[in-house]
């Protein structure tokens, strides 16, 4: 049994083109997370779908129960594979993920999804911080712009720093394409 657990976190409706919360490049992430939820499936790997719903109707995207919180279609998951809901930025907290992953023998995490500069960088910290070898697969993940104060940041550069981040002291960062090479 393989010991890596492809996690896919918050791919959902609402940060595609027509959604509440539009995400800069979801679609060619989403694309990466789907080759990448195809080779975890072909290898054996356990899968895990991150779903997050806020906790209140007025929330500004992923409402509970409406169709933006439901999972892309890019990505849905078989009936062998686990579903958890979050109602908090990481994936671990309030949740059973570790759990399920010790239950699983599971020593190396893999990450796809979004937002980079939230939920991903969250989830791998995490993850780090646990003890998982954690894997974050850059180009199968999404943000949008940011600002501070008078400062507008780019997605791009969000993404960027984020992942500079992450490789810096927690994660290793590649792209899908190096990942699938190796």
């Amino acid at each position: 049994m393989s010991k890596r657990a492809l996690i896919l976190i918050d791919i959902q409706n609402d940060y595609f083109d027509g959604g509440k919360w539009p995400l800069t490049g979801m679609s060619a992430a989403a694309s990466n997370a789907s080759r990448m939820l195809a080779a975890a499936r072909a290898a054996g790997d356990t899968v895990i779908h991150v779903r997050h719903e806020f906790e209140s109707n007025d929330a500004p995207f992923f409402a509970p129960g409406s169709p933006g919180a439901q999972l892309h279609t890019s990505v849905q998951p078989q009936t062998d594979e686990a579903v958890l809901l979050k109602h908090k930025v990481n994936a671990f907290l309030g949740t059973d993920l570790k759990a399920r992953l010790d239950a699983n023998g599971i020593e190396q995490v893999i990450l796809v999804g979004a937002m980079s500069h939230m939920c991903i960088a969250a989830a791998a910290r995490a993850s780090a911080d646990l003890g998982y070898a954690t894997t974050v697969i850059h180009d199968a993940c999404a943000t949008h712009d940011q600002s501070f104060e008078d400062v507008k940041i780019a997605a791009a550069q969000v993404h960027a720093a984020n992942m500079a981040a992450l490789a810096f002291a927690y994660a290793t960062v590649i792209s899908t394409e190096n990942y699938l090479a190796s």
